[in-house]
């Protein structure tokens, strides 16, 4: 293949051809460049899918990315998947203070599923982008006024001796429980623009049991640590929604603390009763959707392996 222009084929190699040697090292196959030519020899199949792959990471760069180590190793993994780099990458789900796009091609079904569906299930373990990308689509649709408020809530599993040691009223003590949203919260709106909409009510960030009661209309519902609601809880929080509204659950099955385990977590049994509901999407992630360090994805596949 041809690349155009020379400043394009620097950023392909990389610097001391780094990219380059990442590249040849995923596949069995032998790469040449002349100039701004690229020739791949080896296996056809082989040598199609890394031809392919050149192409996804020049239009990556046509498109305004830049291409490093990390990021063309989750290209790799995902030409491996037959995933289109290109389409994950360029999809944006909040524009601002901070970009926020989905790295990985399980990270895009889910974002499609939050914009497509009112009611998303992002079920997958630690480092999967569940909470992060659930929080920066309510910030989206905030800025964009399609809903007028944004609900964070969780279960906080020890709500009891535990939390009662801790100081304050009921807020103060489920904080700790509630901290994820406010980083993800802190890391897309600047501190005082956070404030004001936490004090307009704007953005309400409250324990699971406040939402009995209440109807939720024109407003993004986050439910995180959902893997240690109840089954009667579950069914409390999603019959809070109201017109106008989306709800986002997320929740890890291999991480349930409450008591009895498997058999009480309400996000087990969900998928049976809600999967044949139109506007109700369950979307699965795993290990290479982590977008933590790489050992983490060891670290989840082996505990995944070594379950009974």
């Amino acid at each position: 293949m041809l690349v155009p222009g020379n400043h394009h084929m620097v950023e392909l190699l990389g610097q001391r051809d780094e990219l380059l040697r990442l590249v040849e090292s995923a596949f069995p196959v032998a790469i040449h460049v002349r100039g701004n030519e690229i020739t791949v020899s080896g296996a056809e199949a082989d040598a199609e899918r890394v031809s392919r792959l050149f192409e996804e990471m020049v239009l990556l760069l046509e498109r305004g990315h830049s291409l490093d180590v990390e990021g063309v190793g989750r290209t790799i993994d995902m030409m491996k998947r037959d995933e289109r780099p290109s389409e994950v990458f360029t999809t944006e789900v909040l524009r601002g203070r901070k970009s926020v796009r989905p790295k990985t091609g399980g990270q895009k079904r889910y974002v499609d599923a939050i914009a497509a569906n009112t009611v998303t299930f992002g079920i997958g373990p630690a480092g999967t982008g569940k909470s992060y990308l659930a929080v920066a689509a309510a910030v989206q649709a905030l800025q964009a006024k399609t809903v007028n408020r944004i609900i964070l809530t969780r279960p906080a599993v020890e709500a009891g001796e535990r939390l009662g040691f801790l100081p304050g009223d009921i807020l103060a003590k489920v904080d700790p429980y509630l901290r994820p949203l406010y980083d993800a919260l802190h890391d897309m709106l600047d501190a005082e623009a956070v404030g004001r909409l936490m004090e307009r009510g704007t953005i309400e960030v409250a324990p699971l049991a406040f939402m009995r009661g209440r109807t939720l209309n024109d407003s993004f519902i986050i439910l995180d640590e959902a893997q240690n609601t109840t089954a009667e809880q579950m069914k409390m929080f999603l019959t809070r929604l109201g017109f106008g509204s989306r709800m986002v659950i997320t929740g890890d099955v291999t991480q349930i603390d409450i008591a009895e385990g498997r058999n009480r977590s309400g996000l087990l049994g969900v998928r049976h009763v809600l999967e044949d509901i139109p506007g109700v999407a369950f979307v699965d992630l795993g290990s290479a959707d982590v977008v933590r360090h790489r050992i983490v994805q060891d670290i989840v596949d082996a505990y995944e392996r070594a379950r009974p």
